[in-house]
């Protein structure tokens, strides 16, 4: 009997694949209400929240594996591409930007949670959006928006405090990784 390699749990993959691109673990997609959590305890996909009626994810959003945010969690992804992938897939990226936020449960401390925004690498909607300015202002808004609402929902203020492209989000996401182990 051959025996296989063991397979990493997802929050522990490598940040970038073998041609340098970003990997980023789907948690919700496009259109839905229900946003799953990876559970890095047991590897596995857990239902987290649903949306109210009428409310979904503007966009594929995940998290970025071998990275840790101030929250505690691996550093959120959104990702623009031409059709959604169900929750569990890893998508090869580009990063464009990145959302600087913050985030207040009630009566709870401030922290940074900042929403990074990518490309997939097979994108052909997208592909002209090398960084944050080649994506529609009021496309920025309806994101910020969308989490305002989202976290509201779950009792937490969340505040946009800047809008920054590739060079400064490739910064934030440097401090933000850690050892794939």
């Amino acid at each position: 009997m051959i025996a296989m390699p063991k397979a990493s749990p997802l929050h522990r993959l490598a940040l970038r694949d073998g041609d340098g691109a970003i990997r980023v673990v789907i948690e919700a997609n496009q259109g839905s209400r229900n946003k799953l959590k990876y559970d890095t305890e047991r590897a596995l996909m857990e239902l987290h929240v649903v949306l109210p009626l009428g409310v979904s994810f503007p966009y594929d959003f995940g998290f970025l594996p071998s990275t840790l945010g101030e929250d505690g969690d691996p550093l959120d992804a959104l990702v623009l591409m031409d059709e959604s992938v169900p929750p569990g897939v890893v998508v090869p990226c580009r990063l464009v930007g990145v959302i600087e936020a913050e985030q207040k449960k009630k009566k709870g401390k401030t922290k940074r949670n900042d929403r990074f925004l990518l490309v997939a690498s097979s994108s052909h909607r997208f592909r002209h959006c090398k960084d944050l300015a080649d994506i529609a202002t009021d496309v920025i808004d309806e994101v910020e928006r969308f989490f305002e609402f989202y976290n509201k929902q779950k009792g937490v203020e969340f505040r946009a405090i800047g809008r920054h492209g590739r060079q400064k989000a490739e910064a934030l996401l440097t401090a933000g990784e850690r050892e794939a182990a």
